[in-house]
């Protein structure tokens, strides 16, 4: 089963991501502001069920991949700390996404909101390099089962995606108002989130080459 380096490392990034804007955030939000908190929670219902699909899938895969191509391991490990690197360029980078000015949506029948939430989720690319690139990072096959350890990992990703996703859509307006305030405050959090995510792909990739030698 997974150490506890892996499941706080999964934790961080986890956390990171939540924090960093994607589209699963701005439609939350943007649901939550233009048509209610009941709204954007059904809608993360969909979110939710999407975590489910991609997990899954994940788990399936990863043990396919690790026992026909073990190289293939230290490969997804070098492209999600490239990923990592990335996100953090995202969160710092001049101009980034404003979260809380939120897009006008038409109100929606719930069904329609949890589909909308589903499907945002499963387009989203970011949610997509997290279980392709990332989560193998934690995955150790000389811990034993690869699906096991990816099912956890998966649910640690998946529980605080969706209770980080919670507090902000029962915060948004409240937030909205806050940060419009005080924009140092979105800067703030842009180079603390930026600067976690980059700390963990320089952990990461010292941790290959070490290995290596």
């Amino acid at each position: 089963m997974i150490g506890a380096e892996a499941a706080a490392g999964m934790a961080l990034v986890a956390l990171g991501l939540v924090l960093t804007p994607g589209p699963n955030m701005i439609y939350l939000v943007s649901r939550s502001l233009t048509q209610g908190r009941l709204a954007g929670l059904i809608s993360l219902l969909g979110v939710a069920v999407g975590f489910l699909f991609y997990l899954a899938a994940a788990a399936a895969g990863l043990a396919t991949v690790f026992s026909r191509v073990p190289a293939a391991h230290a490969a997804l490990r070098v492209a999600g700390a490239g990923y990592l690197l990335y996100l953090a360029w995202q969160a710092v980078r001049p101009g980034g996404t404003a979260v809380f000015t939120p897009k006008e949506l038409p109100p929606d029948p719930p069904r329609r909101l949890f589909v909308m939430g589903m499907v945002t989720n499963l387009l989203n690319p970011k949610i997509a390099v997290l279980y392709v690139s990332l989560l193998p990072q934690f995955v150790d096959p000389d811990r034993g089962s690869v699906v096991a350890q990816s099912l956890v990992l998966g649910g640690i990703q998946a529980t605080i995606a969706v209770a980080g996703n919670a507090a902000i859509i029962l915060t948004a307006s409240g937030i909205a108002i806050v940060l419009a305030r005080r924009p140092a405050w979105v800067r703030a959090q842009r180079y603390f989130m930026g600067g976690v995510l980059g700390a963990l792909a320089v952990r990461l990739a010292t941790e290959r080459t070490a290995a290596l030698r």
